[in-house]
Order: C-alpha cells, then sequence, then structure tokens
C-alpha cells in the first residue's frame, strides 16, 4: 500500500458469482491505469455473491499493483484469529496489498440466520474493537499471543511474521467512531457520506478525541470516502444536489472538487462508485483512472 501522506483512489466492484468476466476486466483495467484499491462488499448470507476473501485473493494473483479490501469485512461471521491469518496470508502472497475493512455488523437478522449468536450493538462494538486489537496482536512476528477479552480468547498463538495491514472501519455510531480512534488506521464515514456532510462533521470529532485520549496522532486515522457520481463530457451547471450530496460533473470539476477535499479538509483517499452505490462501468472507470485521479495528484503535488 502506500504511504500514509499519499492520497489513494480505487473504486467498488460488484462480486457476484455472474460478474466473475466483468469484475476481472475491472480490475485488471485498474491495475494497469495505477489505481491503489479495488473493493468488494461482505455479505455471506448471499448465495449469489462470491466470498469477499476468496474473491480478493483470486483478483490479487491476477493484479500486479492494486490492493483489494472488503468494504467493509463482516466481522461477526469472520472470527477475528482467523481473520487475522487470512488478512497477512493475502498480505504474504500479493506483496502487502491488502487494507482491512472492518464492520461490527449491520444485518443482524441475516448474520444470525447464518447461525451467528446475536449481539446487542454495545456487545458488537466491543467484539469490533477486540477484533482489530487482536489482529495487530497476531501479525508482525514476536512472541506467542494470549489475549483474554471478552469476545475473544486466545492462548499462546504465533503471530505471522507479516505486518498487519492497514485497518479501515465503516463505523457510524459514537462508540463504534471512539474504537475507530482508539485502534484503526483509516475510516470511510457511512452512507457515502462526505467532508461537507453533517455525518462528516459530527462523527470526525469523536474519532479525533478518542485518539488523543490514548496517546495517538488523530492524523493517524486517515479518512477515505466512498464517493459515488456520474463522470460527464461536458460540466453541470451543479455538481450538489439540494441536499448537498455531489452528484458528479465532467473531469475538471471531478479534479477541482476532489483537489480541495484533499487541501482544504484533508481527505485522504476516494473509491469511486456509480450513482446509487452501485459498480462503476469499464468507461467511468478508464476516466477514473487515466484522467481524474492522476490530474488530483498532480494538483495535490503543486
Amino acid at each position: 500500500m502506500s504511504a500514509s501522506t499519499d492520497v489513494v483512489f480505487g473504486f467498488g466492484a460488484h462480486s457476484g458469482v455472474s460478474d466473475i468476466p466483468e469484475l476481472l476486466r475491472l480490475v485488471q483495467q485498474a491495475d494497469r491505469d495505477g489505481l491503489d484499491l479495488f473493493s468488494l462488499s461482505d455479505h455471506p448470507y448471499l448465495g449469489e455473491r462470491l466470498d469477499a476473501y476468496a474473491a480478493i485473493g483470486y483478483l490479487l494473483g491476477r493484479t500486479e499493483r492494486i490492493a483489494g479490501f472488503a468494504n467493509v469485512t463482516n466481522l461477526p461471521t469472520r472470527p477475528a484469529p482467523m481473520l487475522a491469518r487470512h488478512v497477512t496470508s493475502l498480505s504474504a502472497l500479493s506483496g502487502g496489498r491488502v487494507v482491512l475493512g472492518m464492520g461490527a455488523g449491520g444485518l443482524w437478522d441475516r448474520i444470525a440466520d447464518m447461525g451467528v449468536p446475536r449481539q446487542t450493538p454495545g456487545q458488537a462494538v466491543e467484539a469490533f474493537e477486540e477484533a482489530i486489537t487482536l489482529v495487530k496482536k497476531l501479525s508482525g512476528g514476536g512472541p506467542p499471543v494470549t489475549f483474554e477479552g471478552r469476545h475473544y480468547q486466545v492462548s499462546r498463538i504465533d503471530p505471522a511474521p507479516v505486518a498487519a495491514p492497514p485497518v479501515w472501519t465503516g463505523s457510524n455510531g459514537p462508540k463504534s467512531l471512539a474504537a475507530t480512534g482508539r485502534v484503526a488506521d483509516g475510516w470511510i464515514p457511512g452512507h457515502a457520506a462526505d467532508w461537507l456532510s453533517e455525518r462528516y462533521r459530527w462523527s470526525r470529532p469523536i474519532i479525533d478525541e478518542a485518539a488523543a485520549s490514548v496517546g495517538r496522532d488523530p492524523g493517524e486515522v486517515r479518512t477515505v470516502y466512498n464517493f459515488p457520481g456520474r463522470v460527464t463530457d461536458r460540466p453541470l451547471a451543479a455538481t450538489r444536489d439540494r441536499e448537498g450530496r455531489w452528484l458528479g460533473g465532467s473531469v475538471a470539476q471531478w479534479v477541482e472538487e476532489l483537489t480541495g477535499a484533499v487541501l482544504e479538509h484533508g481527505a485522504a483517499g476516494f473509491m469511486l462508485f456509480s450513482t446509487g452505490h452501485g459498480a462503476v462501468d469499464l468507461t467511468t472507470l478508464a476516466r477514473w483512472g487515466q484522467e481524474i485521479a492522476p490530474a488530483v495528484r498532480e494538483a495535490i503535488a503543486k
């Protein structure tokens, strides 16, 4: 993955079993175009979807530079000690091209349908913070790990001799946001909220205060945005709707908006989705990777 000071550009892809040829085309094109990341959603209770981590491993094996992540991992269905093995193994196999996206679990009715014991929101956030801590402890080598948490316990387990990947969360509530500040490396605001949104304005201070409370520099927790929008041939008269949500625009309008987000609001990355939060098409992805991302990188370098 890029150094922490670099702004990352990625995109969200669909991972249906029927989408495999298109998924491979998209990710390989993004790799050729120099994009940093692709992401897949993780909904293991949906039979028509590929398993996120199996798909990520396959795609990393068919690419050279791009990194992959689950946006975000369905933690309740993936116990943290095994998740640590998944991500450190993928990192070792790919040369470090993995980010660990983490969520506390959202669709609990469907999660429970998988045979997973239902958790209260408070329990889910406790398990989420423990899981991030444990994944990091089970990475990077060192002596055997014993961990006695409320939700996870391991005894004398050797860490993988591989650095932990960056951990980005999809936190929404105050407790989850605070956990992000204490233990995570990045945050993806929920509901495709961006730097001008009310959600960002009330959420980010919670992360910063929690980070500072444990002696961390709040700047260590990067903000990366899921960012839907259209790329149009001609400039749009308005690039945001009445509620202030980004609609898209021409390449020049995208470049102006994202450059401002980085320089004025500290944005650390952008994951492109189509409007409606769907997967992008090949043409839009090419404009994102070949025109918009390079122009923003050039503008912020100045």
